[in-house]
Formats: structure tokens, C-alpha cells, sequence
């Protein structure tokens, strides 16, 4: 389980294989525009990494233009469950969190901001809140 979840927190690494899994087979630049604020540097180390570890293939045509695709491999689908349930828990946080904002229900309380899912800022790190010494 440890080997799989840090493959899945890498940087960037949800989103290509959400836009693989939605697109079918795309080559880098269809895939750099899919996945909005990764750098190419970044793109290439995850498509990379996930090609190292089986969950992507890349196929390489030496046509002129040299054409590349990535796209998922048999173990990389097996993550398409895990992918959609994602997807369809998304939405509904996504309400909850509106209803928060609004007042929302009878004695229902507002979750506070820390609750919420954020998108990962351009550079696909995120800032998490340290706890305090105790």
C-alpha cells in the first residue's frame, strides 16, 4: 500500500493519469495542455517515472515529425476505479463545502478551511499547516 499511495502523491501524477484515463492515449503536448501548470521538466519526470514503474507505456514512431504516445498500460487501468470514485466523491465535497459557505442546513457547522480540498498551486507542491510542538 505504501509503494502505491507514493507513487499516486507525486506531483502532477493524479492528473496525468486522470487525463489518460478520460483522453485515451496522448502524446506530451496534448497531455502538458490537459494538465494545466505542469512545467515540461516536470511532465517528463512523471511520464518517466510512470513508464519505469508499468503503469504507462510510451510508443515511440519515427514518423517526420517524430510522433510519441503515452497512454495506460494494463496495470495503469486497474487504478481506472480508483480514479472514478475519486471523481464521483469530488463533486459531492464540493457541495458540501458550498453549503458550508452559505450557512448551510438547520445545526449543521461550517468545517473549517483546513477540511477543504484545495487544488495544487502551479509547481504541484502543496503547503500543509505544521503542528505545533508540544
Amino acid at each position: 500500500m505504501d509503494a502505491l499511495l507514493r507513487l499516486l502523491m507525486g506531483p502532477w501524477t493524479s492528473y496525468i493519469l486522470w487525463s489518460l484515463r478520460q483522453n485515451g492515449p496522448m502524446r506530451f503536448g496534448a497531455i502538458r495542455r490537459a494538465v494545466e501548470g505542469v512545467s515540461a521538466k516536470v511532465l517528463t519526470e512523471r511520464l518517466r517515472m510512470l513508464e519505469q514503474t508499468g503503469v504507462i507505456f510510451r510508443d515511440y514512431r519515427p514518423h517526420i515529425p517524430p510522433e510519441v504516445l503515452y497512454g495506460l498500460t494494463p496495470r495503469g487501468r486497474q487504478l481506472g476505479p480508483i480514479l472514478d470514485s475519486l471523481d464521483a466523491l469530488a463533486p459531492r465535497w464540493s457541495a458540501e463545502d458550498g453549503r458550508a459557505d452559505s450557512g448551510g442546513h438547520g445545526a449543521r457547522e461550517k468545517r473549517p478551511a483546513a477540511g477543504r480540498i484545495v487544488a495544487a498551486p502551479a509547481g504541484g507542491r502543496r503547503r500543509t499547516p505544521r503542528a505545533a510542538a508540544g
